[in-house]
């Protein structure tokens, strides 16, 4: 048996180790993705590391915080008679990466839009 008695005890902060739900995570990224807000300002205000955001951005854009995101092409916008007639119309034409092109009014369901496009991207 040890005999030596402990004189002093120190407890030393190594920090404290947060868990984050998929929806807190995806809240912030969200809001650290407004146009003219800053990453480092939001990361702050949650306390957490700029670092660590720019991580949770990236998964992200990869998916993997969990939950269906809507992913977005690049835009071209071209001018001419065919967007001048959209335009006059109500409408937009969306083309795909694939070269699918979509043609929808102003009155579109948004929710149903989302899942026309999903559907061209895994065509």
């Amino acid at each position: 048996m040890d005999r030596h008695q402990v004189h002093r005890l120190e407890v030393v902060e190594t920090g404290r180790r947060r868990r984050w739900s998929a929806e807190s995570k995806r809240r912030i990224v969200e809001e650290s993705l407004i146009p003219g807000v800053t990453a480092s300002s939001v990361a702050r205000r949650h306390g957490i590391s700029p670092t660590h955001l720019f991580l949770w951005r990236k998964a992200h854009r990869e998916g993997g915080l969990g939950g269906s995101w809507p992913t977005f092409a690049p835009v071209r916008i071209e001018s001419g008679p065919p967007c001048e007639a959209f335009a006059k119309q109500g409408r937009m034409e969306i083309v795909a990466r694939n070269g699918r092109r979509v043609i929808v009014g102003a009155d579109v369901d948004a929710a149903a839009l989302v899942r026309v496009l999903e559907a061209l991207e895994r065509a």
